[in-house]
């Protein structure tokens, strides 16, 4: 009989890489199943996809053109539309992270650096065909050129850092056309008003669920966990859209009832909380697991992981082809708040918006080391809560499962403060 050690010596390269991932994967979904109430039974999809694609490197989508999206602001409607899946490529895994990093600085962003380790070891359940990287964030735009290296066809979509002038409109708009028809060339398919119209409509449905969904969640007896909730938005990245829909769809119903039985995911006296910064990705759910291992619950978010990539819909006066692609267009840059714009007003009045209707205790802010937008936003955040009387806490974390200790002792010492805040305030 062939021993452990020498079982794991025969492995390949690729096979010792999907263990390592697949040990990550239910690490997570076990704590997410087990160290908390019962969580809804719909959940069991979710919990059922991520095994299949992050344990067993099972394909969701061999009979499509897959294109892999490097951020949130590559349009899904127009990838739809012409027939191909948009496959979300931002990475959570520590063990693409370590091989990430023998081609980013050491002080890169864990998220970048795992997203390049994950195409090093072109290790993907569905590999993408083209790769469309947007110039929003600095290192994923350098980051195109260390994928083209390595075999891999990069479409850089060029993205405007301010957002507030008709100028920087007309530029997104006049990149997004373009983008529009240079996938419709490399893909060999026609963009039509009858596909795009169902395309809009589509994302758009999934988008009213989201919201249906989060509603439930302003409920002070809330019917689901935050993590939970990001599991849901993070399955959104590379799920078929319509097996995602019938999914929440089933969710919304299990929740709704939970909410006339009164049910509560967390107790009566858990803070309330809304999380905002670098996104939370599967399966670098550490910060909001250790929040919700406090005693806390998260109620919503501010993050391009989960809130913001269900914002704003499309908006159409006229259902013709170039009036859609400039409502998509509309919809992607009007709606973002993300660091990279020069100046971030509508960051900061949407977490004071979400504390307000939520009924929040309290933020936290969590950025990646390394992430040098949220880094340096993090003060201005800060003021701009303070000012409002909402407490707030900034941690600072990677991707490495060490410094738990102390994350938890600030997360814990944190809570419970706003646990004393709300008995006075009694």
């Amino acid at each position: 009989m062939i021993n452990k050690t020498r079982k794991h010596k025969l492995e390949s390269p690729k096979q010792k890489h999907n263990r390592h991932k697949a040990t990550e994967a239910i690490m997570i979904l076990d704590k997410m199943k087990h160290d908390f109430k019962e969580p809804p039974k719909a959940m069991k999809y979710f919990y059922d996809l991520f095994e299949r694609v992050h344990c067993k490197n099972e394909p969701l989508h061999s009979d499509k053109v897959k294109v892999g999206t490097m951020c949130i602001q590559v349009p899904s409607e127009i990838i739809y539309a012409l027939d191909a899946v948009p496959l979300r490529l931002c990475n959570g895994f520590y063990t693409n992270d370590e091989i990430g990093s023998d081609f980013l600085p050491s002080k890169a962003c864990p998220l970048v650096k795992a997203t390049i380790g994950e195409f090093v070891s072109n290790n993907f359940s569905d590999k993408p065909d083209l790769i469309v990287s947007p110039t929003t964030c600095d290192q994923k735009a350098k980051s195109g050129a260390i994928i083209e290296d390595l075999g891999f066809s990069v479409y850089d979509m060029e993205f405007p850092r301010t957002k507030e002038s008709h100028e920087s409109r007309e530029y997104w708009r006049r990149s997004v056309r373009k983008f529009t028809k240079d996938l419709s060339a490399d893909l060999g398919k026609k963009i039509t008003k009858k596909r795009l119209k169902k395309s809009v409509m589509q994302v758009g449905y999934a988008q009213h669920l989201y919201h249906k969904l989060n509603v439930l969640r302003k409920n002070i007896k809330s019917p689901i966990l935050g993590i939970d909730m990001f599991l849901v938005t993070n399955a959104f990245f590379f799920d078929k859209i319509d097996k995602w829909i019938e999914a929440v769809d089933v969710l919304i119903k299990e929740c709704e009832q939970r909410v006339e039985d009164e049910y509560d995911c967390a107790h009566k006296r858990s803070p309330r909380i809304v999380y905002t910064g670098s996104p939370p990705i599967f399966p670098n759910l550490k910060i909001p697991l250790l929040i919700e291992q406090a005693d806390a619950i998260i109620v919503a978010d501010e993050t391009c992981s989960s809130n913001r990539m269900f914002n704003d819909m499309v908006s159409v006066d006229e259902w013709f082809v170039n009036d859609m692609i400039d409502g998509i267009a509309d919809r992607y840059l009007k709606g973002c708040t993300c660091p990279i714009f020069t100046k971030n007003e509508d960051r900061k009045r949407r977490i004071i918006d979400l504390v307000k209707e939520y009924k929040a205790d309290g933020v936290v802010y969590q950025a990646f080391a390394g992430c040098q937008v949220y880094e340096m936003e993090q003060r201005s955040v800060l003021e701009a809560m303070e000012k409002e009387g909402i407490p707030i806490i900034y941690l600072e974390s990677d991707y490495s499962p060490s410094h738990l200790g102390q994350l938890t002792t600030r997360i814990e010492a944190f809570v419970e403060s706003l646990k004393n805040r709300k008995r006075k305030a009694k």
